[in-house]
């Protein structure tokens, strides 16, 4: 499957958390839309199959101004869409956008709800509360558009399983078809990780982690959604489209826009992370990823392991193949691991530390 992946990197503001390329200053939003309808025009031969899934990501993609998005989609490729996705904030879901963006094409929205707790939402510089996120939903649903997906964050300071619980049946009560769970990260460069450096913010301990993620498995399996990838969760017929590309061999997408990455089934390339820098650049305003065999092997490994797919051994050659099923023996002894055919996968039980469980089959 082929895709377009479209980062829109203006934020009203920056979350305590986010370590993805965004800017507050929306000065630049109009030569932003020009410039990359220009990437676009420039670079869409990098792909010969139909696009079949489209993703607006941020950022905040729903700040767009609704006739500077309008002229971006016009010049997309949807006659063979069938995922249209994009990032919304709470905030910014209104009747009127909602049946805009429906008129567009956009047949999926995926809404950072991240908590359902007014203390946590503010902690974390959220400009919503709990009643918008949960009006936000039932705006989407009754604008017509049923795939909805959301959003949430586990293993916050000071976030008890017990809270983390009724957040999630809360949630899932409402009429939504995908949830995306997430454990936070302090990641370095972020105004969390420099709270955490100054000894400002208590990491959540492992143990609550691990709990709450059992409870996320829980309580999505009691609501029908499937766990198909380390932090994802679906209802039948409502796994992301566009997200698989990524995990699967035969993903193919181009990335537009400042920070956005490329594959086009050989050759990866990332756009600058500079807004300023990104016009300057166009048509053409991306870093060639080098990519290795040994990496394109780890790329593959990595990214099959994290779904209940699993990693299809059949694509590799007889010595990596024979490796990777070296390495992963004891893992399969403990049942850790299971195998069927030539498809190794990680037991659930363990997704929450599968990166401990990678990082042993990674080759060297």
């Amino acid at each position: 499957m082929t895709g377009i992946y479209l980062h829109v990197p203006f934020c009203h503001s920056k979350c305590i958390y986010c370590d993805f390329y965004s800017i507050a200053d929306r000065r630049l939003l109009a030569e932003y839309a020009r410039g990359v309808i220009r990437e676009y025009v420039a670079r869409k031969d990098e792909l010969s199959e139909p696009i079949r899934t489209i993703y607006l990501g941020g950022g905040t993609p729903s700040i767009l101004p609704i006739d500077l998005l309008s002229e971006i989609v016009s010049h997309l490729p949807l006659n063979d869409v069938e995922e249209f996705t994009i990032e919304v904030n709470p905030e910014d879901v209104t009747t009127e956008n909602v049946t805009m963006w429906r008129e567009l094409g956009i047949n999926r929205i995926s809404m950072g709800v991240q908590s359902l707790d007014d203390g946590m939402l503010k902690w974390m510089r959220r400009r919503h509360s709990a009643a918008d996120a949960l009006k936000a939903i039932e705006t989407i649903r009754v604008g017509g558009i049923n795939n909805i997906s959301c959003d949430l964050i586990y293993g916050l300071p000071g976030l008890s399983a017990e809270s983390w619980r009724k957040d999630l049946t809360r949630l899932l009560s409402m009429p939504i078809n995908h949830l995306s769970a997430y454990c936070l990260t302090y990641s370095r460069g972020t105004a969390l990780y420099h709270q955490w450096e100054q000894g400002k913010v208590i990491p959540a301990e492992d143990d609550l982690i691990a709990s709450q993620f059992a409870i996320l498995r829980e309580e999505t399996a009691r609501a029908g959604f499937e766990h198909y990838e380390i932090s994802n969760f679906a209802r039948p017929g409502f796994k992301s489209r566009h997200n698989s590309l990524y995990w699967s061999p035969q993903g193919k997408w181009l990335g537009l826009g400042p920070a956005a990455h490329s594959f086009d089934g050989s050759v990866r390339r990332i756009d600058i992370a500079n807004t300023s820098k990104w016009l300057e650049m166009l048509p053409e305003p991306y870093e060639i990823d080098e990519e290795d065999e040994l990496n394109r092997i780890n790329d593959l490994i990595m990214t099959g392991l994290r779904t209940a797919q699993g990693l299809d051994l059949a694509i590799f050659d007889d010595g990596t193949r024979s490796k990777i099923e070296q390495d992963a023996h004891p893992f399969l002894e403990t049942g850790k691991m299971h195998r069927n055919g030539a498809v190794l996968t990680i037991n659930r039980d363990y997704w929450l530390v599968s990166d401990s469980i990678i990082r042993e089959l990674m080759q060297i």
